[in-house]
């Protein structure tokens, strides 16, 4: 069985600041950002919305799609968020 990896953005009810990760569960972890689990940025700018993702069969490609992604000005984000997710909604369906 063959494992998925997620590129994921989530931003706040506001959409004023954006938190790109990686995870093998994105499921599990937008919960665990919702739910306030870890301590850390998501937690203190209540980060609540999944606004963007990307999957990857291998964990090597997903790491280094992250890192472009946060080496990427807030534009370029915006802008991969709005050509994915016009309406910046939550994807989540939590």
């Amino acid at each position: 069985m063959q494992k998925e990896y997620a590129v994921y953005i989530m931003t706040n009810e506001r959409n004023t600041v954006v938190y790109t990760g990686v995870t093998n569960n994105i499921a599990r972890r937008v919960y665990e950002h919702k739910a306030k689990i870890t301590k850390g940025f998501t937690k203190q700018y209540n980060i609540s919305k999944l606004v963007y993702v990307e999957y990857f069969q291998d964990i090597d490609r997903a790491i280094a799609r992250e890192k472009n992604i946060k080496a990427g000005s807030r534009k370029k984000k915006e802008d991969l968020i709005t050509d994915f997710n016009p309406e910046w909604k939550d994807l989540s369906g939590i």
